[in-house]
């Protein structure tokens, strides 16, 4: 049986700033619409609130070749960290900048 672990910690109204054992995220939106970004790539999910129903679409992921067969780094890289950094920031400064 597999386990997941994650932390969700909210940063501002609609943004949260994700910690789990494979790295960290940043949620942005709400019910609806979600934009989350990681080191896969920006995960864009939509539904209909109360219904269920919803869609998710991957864009930017890093795709492998198929011939390669290597164990997955568990070490965030730091490209995603500064990322993450970065749009935190950005927030912040939009949000608390009136």
């Amino acid at each position: 049986m597999a386990f997941r672990i994650r932390k969700s910690f909210k940063i501002a109204p609609g943004v949260r700033l994700n910690v789990s054992k494979s790295g960290l995220s940043t949620s942005i939106g709400g019910k609806g619409t979600t934009v989350n970004l990681s080191k896969r790539g920006a995960k864009v999910t939509s539904s209909i609130p109360g219904t269920g129903l919803s869609t998710s679409q991957l864009f930017g992921g890093k795709k492998a070749p198929l011939s390669a067969v290597s164990k997955p780094s568990t070490m965030p890289s730091f490209g995603s960290y500064l990322l993450t950094i970065f749009i935190v920031a950005g927030v912040l400064w939009a949000f608390f900048h009136k």
